[in-house]
């Protein structure tokens, strides 16, 4: 039976979940998660995960935050006037905003605080600081060219 490795094209369901069980997402139900071994589109330590496998292997992924989408760090979080953002946004805490960085950059910040006149955003990942588990099933392997 053929087993993943590295340059082939997989496909996988997972279940993703913080420390404390709380699942932050699933493929399950709906198309299941394509990538190439090797070419890092997704978090490495998973990607890797899939290799020596075979279709329908499964496998439990524990990944620490320095490995995952890395410590929280403090100087991302920022508060700024209300002024600052278009009228238009809706200032809802939980709400995610896009930001261009002065270097071209599109940033995805997440609002955590509106407090009358002014608005704290949080441009860290809202994974980053937390020790992942992911559930894994290989679903299928297209053998890379080489």
């Amino acid at each position: 039976m053929a087993e993943a490795a590295v340059g082939d094209t997989v496909q996988v369901h997972y279940t993703g979940k913080l420390e404390d069980g709380t699942e932050f997402g699933t493929s399950r139900g709906q198309e299941p998660l394509q990538f190439k071994v090797g070419e890092n589109t997704i978090l490495p330590k998973l990607e890797m995960s899939v290799v020596g496998m075979a279709i329908g292997d499964t496998a439990s992924v524990e990944i620490a935050a320095a490995d995952g989408y890395g410590p929280r760090q403090p100087e991302a979080v920022e508060t700024v006037d209300r002024s600052a953002l278009p009228a238009e946004v809706e200032l809802v805490v939980g709400n995610q905003l896009q930001a261009q960085t002065q270097d071209g950059h599109t940033l995805v910040v997440t609002i955590i605080a509106v407090d009358g006149e002014s608005v704290t955003l949080d441009g860290n990942h809202p994974l980053a600081g937390e020790d992942l588990t992911f559930e894994v099933e290989l679903v299928s392997i297209a053998a890379g060219t080489g």
